[in-house]
């Protein structure tokens, strides 16, 4: 229901910047601290391009031919323990559901498991991290729950999503490098409303084989939350929460033809225009919602082969 201020030089300098060597935006009191840490060496071809296409391109879209698209898991949390005073999430099987046949449907091989605690949603994704993804084109995780601004509930209590999502970081899933990893994420992030305002009406086996090819650990991840940080996110017992509801109406139309951020594009689209809740309670009525989308892909990713 911050960033840093500092100085520093990009990593690539533009026509009227020096050369040097690379630096941070961190605040001037943390500069030896960061460059104790961070001293990064120039050679000539250490850096390379991305895979090129037969004539000459580089290729901006993910590679999908591989034996399986892909495991995805979905944690559908609808009781939890009288201790985190958290209510019963009705309507959330609707949503488990609904998500089930989408990504069946893109070629996932999904699994649902439903009230896990915090420590069962940790052994599941570590589990799943530390599992051969060598056949397969990515990964998917669907997190259906109660939450705060970077927390997500189990049964039991609060877990931080960055505990249950760095299973999946380039340095400690090495099957999945390169490749994407979606997270979406169905819960609240705090415990504002969006009054709305009235408008007028009118993969390994695709990369440069070099031992000195690096990728950034955080790279090739998707966060799909359903509301913006600080803001409550809707959802109606009986049909489902809004976002699920679009993301899978919008993924059994579009799914195997647009990519993932145009996908999403129109999620946030059909949340913010279609949704508006209805309620007795005038602190609850006539409340909108939009969808959030951080990305950290470094192509294009299509469901299609």
């Amino acid at each position: 229901m911050a960033d840093d201020e500092g100085q520093g030089s990009a990593g690539k300098q533009g026509a009227g910047d020096s050369g040097g060597e690379d630096t941070v935006d961190a605040r001037p009191d943390r500069s030896s601290f960061v460059s104790s840490l961070l001293s990064i060496k120039r050679k000539n071809g250490s850096r390379k391009s991305v895979k090129t296409t037969r004539d000459g391109e580089p290729s901006y879209v993910y590679n999908m031919n591989f034996e399986k698209v892909g495991q995805c898991i979905i944690i559908n949390n609808k009781h939890f323990n009288s201790s985190t005073g958290m209510n019963v999430r009705n309507g959330t099987d609707k949503d488990a559901e609904a998500l089930y046949k989408c990504f069946r449907n893109l070629g996932f091989d999904v699994v649902v498991y439903n009230d896990c605690s915090c420590a069962r949603m940790q052994e599941l994704l570590k589990q799943a991290s530390e599992e051969d993804h060598r056949n397969s084109a990515c990964f998917a995780c669907i997190l259906l729950s109660h939450g705060e601004e970077n927390l997500i509930y189990g049964t039991d209590g609060m877990i931080a999503l960055k505990d249950l999502t760095g299973h999946f970081r380039g340095d400690r899933c090495k099957t999945l490098l390169e490749k994407p990893k979606l997270f979406f994420i169905q819960a609240c992030r705090g415990t504002e409303f969006d009054d709305g305002i009235q408008a007028d009406s009118g993969p390994i086996s695709d990369t440069d084989a070099s031992p000195r090819y690096k990728i950034p650990v955080e790279a090739d991840f998707l966060f799909a939350y359903s509301t913006v940080p600080g803001y409550y996110s809707w959802r109606n017992p009986g049909s489902g929460s809004w976002f699920v509801q679009a993301l899978c109406a919008t993924l059994n139309e579009h799914g195997k033809s647009l990519d993932i951020l145009k996908i999403l594009t129109r999620v946030n689209y059909r949340v913010a225009r279609d949704f508006e809740s209805q309620s007795d309670d005038p602190r609850f009525h006539e409340k909108k919602q939009i969808p959030c989308v951080v990305s950290m892909l470094t192509k294009e990713l299509f469901f299609s082969k």
